[in-house]
């Protein structure tokens, strides 16, 4: 018997995967794994299951009544939990938050694996997790790590696709930040409490060419999203844009080049704001946009960077007048995810 992968995504940000059954429906599927999604009548008549398919396939009958869902809802893509049965893997926003239906974060354990300086822009982290722990996520979230003897966490998107045992993050390497000393002064083995996956910024189903915009360590997401496009065998067209303040703070641009290797229709440029530097490219990344991509078709754009660069970016489609088909974007500082907007 087939089972499907079902990933609610909360309004608080706060994600939980269910395994539903062929055949079985998504409400049910979720008190199954105990999990209160919303609910009143369980027959397709109130309308308080509601909720919103990201992507995936499924089929929703004929056992509800206009007054709980119109066909111009169906149409854009809206459900009902006690109606819907998977015929794929699929994401579901959920409007309400993961509290109110009795569930929330998960924590797990990981052992450091490696620590990878470059210069003092920042610091790759890989943590080891058992495959019983290995986190499910969608590529684009973050989590929340705990630093030892801080008795503090900070926000990390994951740089690793989903599925695999080994965690990879890019951080920040932020002068006397409690997440920076303390990496300078682990070692392999070291163990860490991880708490999540979080966050409404992910990469949704690909039915139109896309538009990464990275800055900085905001580079990290899109990193799991290309191995997951990549290992789909995508031939999308893909372009990212990667914009930093320094050359210093260009890494893993071996990886972007790998990735151009492996994804047919995959490009990217880098972006250096220091007027001082030699790079080709220099200013902001509102100065060097792929017009021409953006204006030949309807374009997805995923946006992750510091707050002023999603400023920018917005105020430069204002301005502009470009519309994307879709616009998701998530703004961070040193410290901690501020917003994430879908």
């Amino acid at each position: 018997m087939s089972a499907y992968r079902i990933a609610l995504n909360f309004e608080d940000g706060v994600t939980r995967f269910i395994t539903c059954n062929a055949g079985e429906k998504v409400l049910d599927a979720a008190f199954r794994n105990k999990i209160n999604l919303p609910m009143d009548c369980s027959d397709g008549v109130c309308g308080t299951c509601k909720c919103r398919a990201e992507s995936g396939r499924y089929d929703m009958g004929d056992g509800f009544i206009d007054d709980a869902l119109t066909e111009d809802e169906v149409a854009e893509g809206l459900i009902l939990t006690c109606q819907m049965v998977p015929e794929s893997d699929c994401i579901l926003s959920v409007p309400t938050s993961s509290g109110a239906c009795k569930t929330g974060q998960k924590s797990f354990e990981a052992t450091v694996a490696g620590i990878t300086e470059h210069a003092d822009a920042a610091v790759v982290l890989e943590l080891d997790t058992s495959d019983e722990s290995a986190p499910n996520f969608l590529p684009g979230q973050y989590v929340n790590i705990d630093v030892p003897g801080a008795g503090l966490c900070r926000s990390y998107s994951f740089s690793s696709a989903p599925g695999e045992s080994r965690l990879g993050f890019l951080i920040k390497k932020i002068p006397g930040g409690v997440m920076t000393s303390w990496l300078g002064r682990a070692k392999p083995g070291d163990r860490l409490t991880l708490s999540g996956p979080l966050g409404s910024f992910y990469l949704r189903e690909t039915r139109q060419p896309l538009l990464f915009l990275a800055g900085g360590t905001g580079l990290a997401p899109f990193l799991s999203m290309l191995e997951l496009l990549a290992r789909q065998g995508s031939s999308a067209q893909i372009h990212l844009l990667y914009g930093v303040t320094r050359d210093l703070d260009l890494v893993l641009v071996d990886a972007l080049e790998a990735y151009a290797a492996r994804l047919p229709n995959f490009t990217f440029a880098t972006v250096v704001a220091d007027a001082n530097s030699a790079h080709p490219r220099k200013g902001w990344v509102t100065q060097h946009m792929p017009e021409a991509l953006l204006q030949q078709a309807a374009v997805d754009v995923y946006l992750c960077g510091p707050p002023p660069m999603v400023d920018a970016v917005r105020g430069w489609f204002a301005e502009t007048g470009v519309t994307p088909a879709s616009f998701h974007y998530e703004k961070f500082t040193p410290n901690a995810v501020l917003k994430a907007i879908a």
